[in-house]
């Protein structure tokens, strides 16, 4: 059974914090007022707190025009401000004020926002994959972690739950990747698409970052469509161990998933 949590009155510091956090949740992210709603009212400035992080370090990691050693000092810097944490010495900063409270509140595993960390290093770093194992790889760093943290704020972070969860994100990221191919490999100049897989396929990076299809191309995209699916469903006994909230209907876990997830699993 999950512990019981109550709200308790934060100290002006905290609530500013907290705030903050909210508001760039809320102004980033197109699915956080959903959340905010169908989430209890104890969890929804630690989820907000938790994004704050992930989206100010995936921001270092890919938005302006920095060039890669700037971002790589940046990172680092980010990274400071969580050993701090995890060694005692109080943050300055609202946004690790905030996070700092939420794991201490939680007890959530430090590890885990390392983990995340690791992926957006990783994105500042390489922009090829060889084959499957290393996109999975990656997908072990950028994705499950944010389901093990739901799953420790909600209190059901069973060794189970954990590894359904795994299966779960790791699905939902590679159907992300699938849904924007293009935009990475153009915009970024970023392909999560296997290399093995792209050559025996015959299959060129620039006809997908110029949208061009083919054939080939098509059937490409199947096979990863269905992968990630398969991985997806891997997963879906969560739901029979989950609190409603998190699963029930168009519950916050599902309201998670990428709009159109079902629409490209069938084309």
């Amino acid at each position: 059974m999950a512990p019981k949590y109550t709200l308790t009155k934060l100290n002006p510091e905290l609530q500013a914090a907290y705030k903050e956090c909210l508001a760039m949740a809320r102004s980033h992210y197109e699915n956080f007022p959903v959340a905010s709603i169908l989430l209890p009212k104890h969890l929804r400035r630690s989820v907000a707190a938790i994004y704050a992080f992930a989206r100010t370090a995936d921001d270092i990691a890919d938005e302006g025009d920095l060039c890669r050693e700037v971002r790589l000092e940046l990172m680092t810097k980010f990274e400071t401000s969580l050993y701090d944490i995890q060694y005692g010495k109080p943050p300055t900063e609202p946004l690790f004020i905030a996070l700092k409270h939420t794991i201490e509140c939680f007890n959530l595993p430090i590890q885990l926002f390392y983990d995340l960390l690791t992926a957006f290093r990783q994105d500042i770093l390489k922009n090829r994959y060889r084959n499957f194992t290393e996109v999975k790889d990656y997908c072990h760093y950028s994705a499950n972690p944010i389901g093990r943290l739901l799953l420790h704020l909600a209190g059901q972070a069973s060794q189970e739950n954990l590894q359904l969860s795994d299966n779960i994100c790791t699905g939902l990221q590679l159907i992300n990747f699938i849904q924007d191919f293009d935009v990475d490999c153009k915009d970024r100049n970023r392909c999560y698409l296997p290399m093995d897989e792209l050559n025996q396929s015959q299959v060129n990076i620039d006809d997908i970052s110029n949208r061009k299809t083919s054939t080939n191309y098509r059937a490409l995209v199947a096979k990863n469509i269905q992968r990630a699916s398969d991985i997806y469903a891997q997963g879906i006994a969560l739901g029979q161990n989950l609190p409603g909230f998190f699963w029930r209907g168009d519950s916050f876990y599902h309201r998670m998933r990428p709009k159109s997830f079902g629409k490209t699993c069938d084309t």
